[in-house]
Parts: structure tokens; sequence; C-alpha cells
């Protein structure tokens, strides 16, 4: 009897590990570098963490103080009962299916699955009602690994470090790393206690607190495990520990945290939200990139005028949701011929005479007084421009002066009465009502003028839930898979249509969404300082092929100020805005040439691998030091490098991979940069503030 290993398998450069408590019954997934083996179990005091997390209603909670911190590790955890292993191979892919059975007729099934080449894993949970009555389902995750660190014996005390992505509106990002010990997640004396850190988002805003991300890091022997969650609702992530080894796992926010219980009727059954994992040796930045590579086939598969990175331009942060025919076509004379391939007519094209656009949105009758003749004329000036015409919609949301403020037969309500923020309610997206009216003045209005593009925004989250389901949480998932839903209906209708996911910037920012969309909104920071910060952070969360980074261009700007602005969506996707009826000719100049430059290295946005350099930042609103993000595909690449505020005590500078002589292949700043390449350090000779300059390179020859 005790724990035995079940079975492994490698996948690609890693592998699976699954064990199996022979009394209890209960299987445990550990994952490592291919390479590397674990130590044996009897060198940790350890029980064995089922892979298999759940909680049925009516079953009994985890003791041990668990109550309010976790739902893990419950009685019904307990009950499922490890029953076979399947595992299916073809030249694509393999799926390793674990099936698990609870005598009172509860039937799981979880599946890992690797695609031939990948860098990661992914995980879901598939829950059956095969019992002849109704259960309730409290918690459900899609993954779980257990066993970390399997690198060091015993508690393994200052080796393990949590980073976690703060997001929040306008400071999207942030890297928040900290040791166990300072999480208090080290283990008690005897062993009793449960130590938990359970964090998430609450809302239909999936990224407005953390990113669904997570990484475990054992610094001493180098591991990194990490997990991102492909949900567009209530989520959480948790860090488990009772004894010398700690467990990761995730999914839909449970009971206790996003107040989400599901019903199954017997035969019924419910597939968890997917989970990305990988484990690799390595650095925060390269493991999580392996993460964010698992979106490049999505990318890949998407429209054809999206493969070469274009530019576009927005016109919010010229008209600041006031759009009209006649402010655009005097926008367009401005622009055309200055290699832009999108033009988006941005919110306020409905708004009524009189009513901020934030109030209107609901109704998208084209307003009579921005446009006289309807959209037609505005579109075909776009199209006579070269450029493919896009549209805003806050689909899922309605302004507190529309008309379908008043449609409270198909809006959300929560315990009764209509769900209502500030200045927004939000349609019932389960309702057939909403989605063929939604057909009809969105899918519509995108056939009518044969719109390319179409920005989706959502300025306001739903919170907990609403009504409807079982429980709110069921309510708000069910809400937001038709919301999704609509999007394929898009998709489907307007094959080949760019879309652009928005969320007050960049708070939907999690796989599922990116999976659908283009690209998104990197953040409302539109005029900001701190944007290249913004901007650098999100290559852990999203690939920079995804990220739309905006450069809004002031006509008191500087060309030094401009360069800045231009320089910082060398980290992304390039949007322009701003002021651009008034601009000199020297102020073109320097965005052209920014222009010129991002077409130059839109191959490494587009298939590179980032590296992070500089002063490490306390506060984004005031910047000191210096940033340098060096991208590299192989042989060929670049550097951005940006200044700040206070005293720069050293020059700026990158590390260019070892083993190759580089080449300088051309820079772009305000003025002639004064750059130095030796020792495979590229670094850039300036004491200047709020300064920008970027640098391609490639193998000398």
């Amino acid at each position: 009897m005790g724990v035995k290993l079940l079975e492994s398998y490698v996948l690609g450069d890693m592998k699976a590990l699954y064990f199996l408590d022979d009394e209890k019954r209960l299987a445990e997934l550990m994952l490592l570098p291919a390479e590397m083996e674990p130590l044996t179990w009897t060198e940790k005091h350890q029980e064995i963490d089922a892979l298999i997390q759940l909680k049925l209603e009516g079953d009994v909670y985890t003791g041990a103080y668990a109550g309010g911190k976790t739902m893990r590790q419950s009685g019904s955890v307990q009950k499922m009962k490890f029953e076979r292993q399947e595992v299916t191979e073809d030249p694509s892919h393999t799926e390793i299916i674990t099936c698990c059975r609870d005598d009172r007729g509860y039937e799981a099934d979880h599946h890992l699955i690797w695609k031939n080449g990948a860098e990661t894993l992914e995980s879901f949970v598939v829950f059956r009602n095969q019992s002849a009555s109704i259960c309730g389902l409290e918690l459900l995750e899609s993954f779980s690994i257990g066993g970390i660190t399997p690198f060091a014996p015993g508690d393994a005390p200052e080796h393990l470090v949590l980073h976690r992505l703060r997001s929040d509106w306008s400071m999207e990002g942030r890297l928040e790393s900290d040791p166990l010990e300072k999480l208090n997640l080290e283990p008690s004396w005897s062993g009793h206690g449960i130590r938990c850190e359970r964090f998430g988002q609450v809302g239909s805003m999936a990224v407005n607190h953390f990113f669904p991300w997570l990484m475990m890091e054992d610094r001493k022997n180098g591991v990194l495990w990490g997990a991102m969650l492909a949900h567009n609702a209530s989520w959480q992530m948790e860090v488990f520990r009772k004894d010398d080894s700690v467990s990761l796992s995730g999914g839909l926010a449970d009971y206790d945290f996003g107040h989400w219980k599901k019903e199954l009727l017997p035969e019924e059954s419910f597939q968890t939200p997917t989970a990305i994992l990988t484990v690799a040796c390595g650095d925060v930045d390269s493991v999580s990139q392996r993460m964010t590579r698992s979106m490049d086939s999505a990318c890949e598969q998407g429209p054809e005028c999206e493969q070469e990175l274009p530019v576009m331009f927005n016109e919010y942060c010229t008209t600041w949701g006031c759009p009209s025919h006649e402010n655009i076509v005097r926008i367009l004379e401005k622009i055309q011929g200055k290699d832009l391939k999108y033009f988006v007519i941005d919110c306020g094209w409905y708004k009524r005479e009189g009513i901020p656009w934030y109030s209107s949105m609901g109704d998208y009758a084209v307003s009579p007084e921005l446009f006289p003749e309807g959209l037609g004329k505005t579109v075909e000036a776009i199209r006579e421009a070269g450029m493919i015409p896009g549209i805003w919609f806050e689909i899922d949301n309605v302004g507190c002066a529309a008309d379908a403020w008043n449609q409270t037969d198909h809006l959300l309500y929560r315990n009764g009465s209509v769900l209502e923020t500030d200045s927004r309610r939000f349609w019932k997206m389960t309702d057939p009502w909403v989605q063929k009216y939604l057909s009809a003045v969105v899918i519509g209005t995108l056939k009518k003028y044969g719109f390319g593009y179409m920005k989706m925004d959502y300025n306001d989250t739903i919170g907990v839930g609403c009504d409807g389901a079982e429980s709110l949480g069921e309510g708000l998932r069910r809400n937001m898979e038709a919301s999704r839903k609509f999007i394929e209906k898009v998709k489907e209708e307007i094959p080949g249509i760019v879309l652009e996911n928005c969320a007050s910037g960049g708070s939907k920012m999690e796989p599922l969404m990116m999976e659908l969309c283009s690209m998104a909104s990197f953040s409302d920071a539109h005029e900001c300082l701190e944007i290249p910060v913004i901007a650098a952070n999100l290559h852990r969360a999203i690939l920079p092929r995804q990220s739309q980074i905006w450069a809004v261009i002031r006509e008191c700007d500087s060309r030094q100020r401009i360069v800045y602005s231009m320089a910082a969506t060398f980290l992304g996707r390039m949007c322009l805005s701003g002021d651009v009826l008034n601009l000199t000719s020297e102020q073109w100049t320097a965005i052209e040439d920014g222009i010129a430059f991002y077409h130059e290295i839109a191959p490494v946005i587009r298939h590179g691998v980032t590296r992070f350099f500089g002063t490490e930042q306390t506060s984004w609103r005031h910047l000191k030091g210096w940033q340098g993000i060096l991208r590299m595909d192989g042989t060929e690449g670049f550097a951005v490098f940006h200044t700040f505020g206070g005293e720069l005590t050293e020059d700026p500078y990158v590390k260019l991979p070892e083993g190759c002589e580089f080449a300088i292949a051309g820079s772009y700043s305000d003025n002639l940069p004064e750059l130095e390449l030796r020792n495979e350090t590229l670094c850039w000779h300036t004491k200047e503030n709020w300064k920008a300059a970027a640098v391609r390179v490639r193998k000398a020859l």
C-alpha cells in the first residue's frame, strides 16, 4: 500500500507524472521538465493532492480552518476515486484522460492534451451526473498540479516564489513576485492547518484585478510552473499547502468566491473552461512567453489582412467621442497616403444631440446631426482613401439615455431588480430577443456599410452575477457564454472581419477572447508617459502582435515627445490618433519615420521572443530610470529604449544573445542616437530624461 507512480508521459519537453494513493484511490498530477526527475515520494512529508478538485452541495467541507479560504480537498474529492486512465495518440496530439468515479453515480474525467510541438498543455474536467437525482456543483477546477517542488527535500525553504500579474484600469499587467514565506504559505509545525492563497476576479471583466495567470518558481532549481485560464467571466487561482508540497489549481470562481453553483439533472454533464499549462527551466519572462505562444496558431489562422501587422488610425483622441462625416473627411485628407490600413470610427457615431457618447449606446441609430446622409458616404470616403473602415460598438451594454434602457424585459436583473451601474445596464445575452436585436443593429450595420473592422468595447462590469440560473455566478457564466457566441456569429456571418477586443482598454485580455480577436486595446492610458512600461509588461500575458498600443500625437508635441510615443508602439501593434489636423511637416516626418521603422520590425514583433532590462519601477505614475526591451527572432531583432524621470545613473542597454556577432542595421530617435555594440551588449549613451530610441540589429556579415 502507499503512493506509487501510476504512469509517466513525455509530452514534448515536458513530462506528466501521475501518482496514485493505493489506499485512498486518489490520483495526483505532477509536471516536470522532461529531462528532470523528482525526488522519491518519501523524501518529502506529503500526501496525495487529487488532480480533480470539486465540491458537491451537501458534502463535507474541508476542515483545518479552510472555511472561507478554499473549497479544495473537500469530502467530494475523497469520494471521487481513480478508476482508469485512457490515452489517445495521433500525429497531431496526445490526450490523457484520467477517469474517476464516485459510488453515488458521479463521474469526472480529467483531460490533459498536448498538441504536437507545443510548449504548453491544455487541461479541463468533464463532470457527469449518472445518479438518479439532481446534484449541485459548488466547485470544479480546470486544473490541479501537485508535488511542487519535487526537486528539494522537506518543505524547501526559500525556494518557491509566486508570480502574478495585477491589473486595473489604465495600469494593466504589473508583475508581482512574492516568496511563499511572505504569503504565510509555510506548513505549520504539526502539518495541521490549511494554507491557501486564493485570488482571481469576480465579474464580466476577466482582467479587472488580476490576469488569469499564475507562475510558481523554484528559484534554487530554476524551474517554473505556469498556468493561464481561458474564461471570460469570474475565475480563481489557488496556491494550496498543508505539508511539504505545494499544489496549484484554478478554474471557475467557486461558490464562496464567485457565488457559483451549477445544478445538473441526471445524465447531464458540465465541462470546465480550459487551462493552459506549462513547465520549463528558465525565468518568468521566457516561461510566460511559452504560454502566450499558445495563441500563435489562432493568429496565423486569422484574417489575411492582419498577417503583416498593419498600422491603424482611430479617431477617438481626435474627436473625443464626437465623430462626424465632416471631421472624418478632414482627417482622411491629412492621413491619406501615410501607410495606414484601418480607419476606425470610434464611439459617438450614434449619439443624440447634447448627450455624451457614454450615455447613448444601445439603440445604434446613426446620428442625423453627425452623419446627415448616414454612414454610407463616410465609409466610401474611407475606402477611397485606401483604408478598411472600422466601427465601434459596446455590444453588451446599454446607456441611460438610450431607448433600450427601458427594455427591462430583456436586461439583466440581480435579486429581482434591474442590474444597473453608474450609467449602464446590461443586455440579457441569453435572451433570443436580444440576440435577434443585436444581430439586426450590430451585424446588420456591419453588413450594410461593408465594415471590415469592429472595435468591441465594454465599459463596466456585471459584478458577482445575475438572476436567471441556480446561482448568481452561474447566471454570469451563462450570460458571458452567450456573449462569446454572439461574437462567433459575427465572424461566421462576416468572414475575414478584423475584431478588436476592448474593455475600458485591456480588461478582457484573457485567452478565450484573444483567440476570437485579431488584437486587443492594450490600455486606456492613451497619452500617459507609462505607456511603454504597460506595453512591455503585457508581453507576459498576450502576444505583442495582438497588443494594440496607441500613439496619440498632440500639436504641441516636440519631436522628442513624438518619438517617445511612436517608439512605445513598437512593443505591439501601432495605432495612431490625436491632433492630425494641425501637425507640422516636421511632426509628420517624425511620425512617418516611425511608421517606416515599425514596418521594418513587424516580422520580429510577430514571431520574436522578448527580454526585459532596466530600472525596477515602484510607481508607474512617477517613473524613474529607464527601460530596455529586446525582441529577437533568430538573428534578427530590435531594441526599444525609453528613459524616464530622475537621475540616469547608467546608460540604457540590452544584452544580445550569446554566440553570434551582431551589427546595428538601423535606428529611430529624435536625433542620431549614440549607440555602442560591444561584447554582446547594445548600449545607448544618453543622460536625457523622457527620451526614446529604437535600434534594429542583425547578424553581422
